[in-house]
């Protein structure tokens, strides 16, 4: 078989803080394009990957989250598009497109298959399997439904609304004829969210002093639904908005720079005065509802009424630099490697 150069990705060490580029390393071996007879697995090339702030609480010493840290010395994994070189299972042949977790680096052996799904193409982007039509998509639509109950009418705010989740959440929301209102960290992130992904409002957050006024300025009459993407200060804000029995839905802490120090919640009270309902989540814990989701998001995106930014960087060297900028907001939209077009 065919010998062939393999660029990877590698974790070098756990991490505190947000994570920098150093802790992580490229480097250049050989692979054969070949799989060991009776091991079930499979041989793919890497075309898209993933960046998503979880990875980051998989860079640190700590196994009690939802899914193991990586292993220092390994290539680090995420979520991408594959095609199928060379296989030794029946489910998966040479050809086949497939969106799932695999490594970090131009070629990947895939021995776990349970959550790996095949991609039937058409006219939508590969890589957008790797946001709408991937992880972040059902993230927001599993949330969006399933956690925050929505009413028509319902009165909605969402943080970090330009990025991977937040955009379709927004959308979603509008869409079942909600009032939505976004709040980004740029000028062109908030022109972004009202004329191009058809928020009613946007707001900066950095140019705003005192969120708990901004958010009274921009939600008078309370807030129904927030679809926390950042928590701290501004999860502190919210709370003193919300309108009896509204719903949080709790999708991500982008803010605690320091997961083994954060930060503790102020407010809290105001779920009692308020009967608010907040509420973490898993979008695998809706994994049975994910064929209703395709079928919605490709009939929303191919009747256009829903549009989706990406950010793409080309090249695997690009992905220590791509994963690190999203926790100083560097990315617009969803943020995707394009390790090869094919």
């Amino acid at each position: 078989m065919a010998v062939v150069q393999n660029k990877q990705i590698i974790f070098k060490h756990y991490i505190e803080g947000i994570p920098v580029e150093s802790d992580m390393e490229l480097k250049v071996g050989n692979i054969k394009l070949e799989v060991p007879e009776g091991s079930g697995a499979f041989l793919v090339k890497n075309l898209y990957l993933s960046c998503d702030p979880y990875m980051r609480g998989r860079m640190r010493d700590f196994n009690d989250s939802y899914i193991p840290p990586f292993v220092p010395g390994s290539v680090i994994e995420g979520f991408g598009v594959s095609r199928v070189v060379e296989s030794d299972n029946p489910n998966f042949k040479p050809g086949d497109l497939i969106s799932g977790l695999t490594g970090w680096e131009k070629y990947s052996l895939i021995t776990r298959t349970a959550q790996l799904r095949k991609i039937q193409q058409d006219d939508i982007p590969l890589s957008y399997h790797v946001g709408l039509l991937g992880m972040p998509g059902f993230t927001a639509y599993a949330g969006f439904y399933e956690v925050c109950s929505p009413k028509k009418g319902d009165y909605v705010f969402v943080s970090a609304a330009s990025g991977a989740v937040g955009q379709l959440v927004g959308q979603l929301a509008k869409l079942y004829g909600c009032y939505v209102v976004g709040s980004a960290g740029t000028s062109q992130k908030v022109d972004l969210l009202k004329n191009k992904l058809g928020f009613d409002e946007a707001f900066n957050y950095k140019e705003e002093p005192d969120l708990n006024a901004a958010l009274r300025r921009y939600f008078p009459q309370g807030i129904d639904i927030y679809f926390d993407n950042v928590g701290g200060p501004m999860l502190d804000a919210v709370l003193l908005n919300m309108r009896p029995h509204g719903r949080i839905a709790i999708c991500g802490m982008v803010s605690q720079q320091s997961l083994s120090q954060t930060e503790g919640i102020h407010n809290l009270f105001m779920l009692i005065a308020k009967r608010i309902r907040m509420q973490g989540f898993l979008q695998s814990d809706y994994l049975h509802l994910f064929p209703r989701f395709l079928e919605l998001i490709i009939s929303y995106y191919k009747q256009g009424k829903i549009v989706y930014i990406e950010d793409m960087n080309e090249g695997l060297e690009s992905a220590p630099a791509s994963l690190v900028g999203l926790f100083s907001g560097k990315n617009v939209g969803k943020q995707v490697i394009c390790v090869a077009r094919e």
